[in-house]
């Protein structure tokens, strides 16, 4: 794959990580378990703060394995219980973990996007959930227009609740320290 898209498509998905992560900073504790949205059809905790940050990241980090099989999150996120209602955790994940999370992700995301060749861009990428299989690369176009989506509800949250929110981050801030 040609390098100038490999930068471009890392500038825009790295952004994107950027401001899923200036959002997880500015949160103030008071709103960590705060719902981002109100739908009583779910668990309230699946809308929480710190629960949509912890599902964007893990999609986030399967969509970068590229498949299902032999998956699993950071051995810190391994201890849900298993209930009724999904996956949750006995307690809200700490900043500090979403945090370490995010930096895991960030690095593997752009170690991913960097090693794209022709072949690795076209490889099929099929889940059960995603209607039609997508080539590896529109799968990680795919996941970075999740992880924008989700980015923009904490900080619509944070906008509502504190008065400000982040910044728009136009381009990745820096390559990962």
């Amino acid at each position: 794959m040609n390098i100038g898209w490999r930068l471009i498509i890392w500038q825009q998905f790295g952004a994107a990580i950027d401001m899923l992560d200036d959002a997880l900073r500015a949160c103030p504790e008071e709103l960590w378990r705060e719902s981002v949205w109100d739908d009583p059809s779910e668990r309230p905790e699946y809308s929480q703060f710190w629960f949509v940050v912890y599902h964007t990241l893990y999609w986030l980090d399967l969509y970068l394995a590229g498949t299902a099989d032999g998956f699993a999150p950071p051995q810190r996120f391994r201890q849900a219980e298993k209930g009724p209602d999904g996956v949750l955790p006995k307690m809200p994940y700490t900043r500090e973990d979403l945090q370490a999370y995010l930096h895991e992700c960030r690095h593997k995301c752009q170690a991913t996007i960097e090693a794209l060749t022709d072949e690795t861009a076209r490889r099929v990428c099929r889940f059960e959930w995603i209607e039609d299989e997508l080539s590896f690369v529109e799968l990680q176009l795919y996941s970075m227009r999740h992880v924008q989506e989700h980015a923009a509800q904490l900080n619509l949250l944070l906008g509502q609740k504190v008065g400000s929110a982040p910044d728009w981050v136009s381009r990745a801030r820096s390559a990962v320290p």
